[in-house]
């Protein structure tokens, strides 16, 4: 039997931030009841109308791994109440069509939502307007139960590294629902 292919999609470039690890540790947790690929977009460029046709070879290049994906999680920090621009730039990509044939590669994809900030907002606005976007193309998003982890400084090791306490039975019980909704 196929397992499922899981794309993380972390909404931060920062090489080992929160969210990044936080990806990671879903991974983990996942095991090998799916196969887990946090996807690099770092060389993606800006989306500009004069580079769009014929894709720069970075966004051919993620437009296949998402395509081929079962699944897409998001893990996203919050700046300023919003998702970040690297993020949406991401996003503005991946909704372009792929040809004049063939359709954007997001329609369709069940969706999942987390994210951990330092702050106390725990990310929860900008999920807001990351719902917003990815559902009003046609993503298939499992609203519940997202995660939203604030104060990351407290769940954190000795050397800084996450290490989630009261969250983890949280991202535990995504992962499973997540999992499911895959197959739903």
């Amino acid at each position: 039997m196929k397992k499922n292919k899981i794309v993380a999609i972390v909404g931060s470039l920062k090489r080992d931030s929160f969210n990044r690890q936080l990806a990671v540790e879903a991974g983990r947790i996942i095991g090998d009841q799916a196969e887990f690929e946090v996807l690099d977009y770092s060389d993606v460029p800006l989306l500009n109308q004069d580079v769009e046709a014929p894709a720069p070879d970075a966004v051919k290049r993620v437009r296949e791994i998402v395509r081929s994906a079962d699944g897409i999680w998001f893990f996203s920090p919050e700046y300023n109440h919003f998702f970040p621009g690297v993020l949406k730039n991401l996003i503005d990509w991946l909704s372009r069509p792929v040809s004049d044939s063939v359709p954007h590669v997001l329609g369709g994809k069940p969706a999942a939502v987390s994210g951990i900030t330092p702050g106390m907002s725990g990310t929860g606005v900008a999920q807001d307007h990351l719902v917003t976007l990815i559902s009003f193309l046609n993503m298939r998003v499992m609203n519940q139960p997202r995660l939203t982890i604030p104060n990351a400084l407290l769940q954190t090791d000795q050397n800084g590294r996450l290490a989630l306490r009261d969250s983890a039975p949280l991202l535990e019980k995504q992962v499973q629902a997540f999992l499911g909704f895959i197959n739903c």
